[in-house]
């Protein structure tokens, strides 16, 4: 015998208004960036190595009693001064941050005045500079920071950036100026002086 109770329908969808589909997959981007900076954060503390040194009676660690100076950690955080993993791992944490972030919202038109490279990780310059505004990006957008924090951020470090780097004359000046002809072009920059050695 079949049954004939009546079904109860499950419970509807959740749906999401169109209007606030672009508010969440910004803010899930901005997530998504931040959990690969958390990422890059723990890559970093598990490749420091330990101390195995032997302790001073008094606590302090044996090179601070020795000079009385704290050690610092690592030299720099700064892309430039890294290499091999560090630096890959930093420029891709560093990618997500341009891509999901940086340039949805900053992005702008592409003209001769206002020039980009789809390629920005190949240059020097780019890499330096957005790796700089990301560094102090996160440290505006810190809750320490207070309520300013975004606006000095803008003013101080996002307009100085976009000013140097979309320059006519900037690391993209033989790149991209119009979005319907993509181009990439590294610039050659000058050659170190040789000295002379005396024979």
């Amino acid at each position: 015998m079949a049954d004939t109770s009546p079904t109860s329908p499950g419970p509807e969808p959740y749906r999401v208004p169109d209007a606030d589909l672009d508010d969440l997959a910004s803010t899930l981007a901005k997530t998504m960036a931040e959990v690969r900076q958390h990422g890059v954060i723990l890559d970093r503390l598990g490749s420091e190595p330990e101390s195995t040194g032997s302790q001073p009676p008094d606590g302090a660690p044996e090179s601070e009693a020795a000079d009385g100076k704290k050690p610092d950690g690592p030299a720099s955080v700064f892309i430039l001064a890294l290499g091999g993993k560090e630096y890959a791992v930093e420029l891709a944490a560093l990618s997500d941050w341009v891509n999901y972030l940086f340039l949805p919202v900053y992005g702008r038109e592409i003209s001769t005045n206002r020039p980009w490279c789809a390629h920005w990780h190949e240059h020097p310059e780019a890499v330096a500079r957005l790796h700089a505004l990301w560094l102090a990006w996160q440290q505006s957008t810190d809750t320490e920071a207070g309520l300013s924090g975004p606006s000095t951020w803008h003013r101080d470090h996002l307009d100085q950036t976009l000013v140097h780097l979309r320059a006519p004359d900037g690391p993209f000046a033989a790149c991209t100026t119009s979005a319907t002809r993509p181009n990439h072009r590294v610039l050659a920059t000058p050659a170190p002086e040789q000295a002379e050695v005396a024979a």
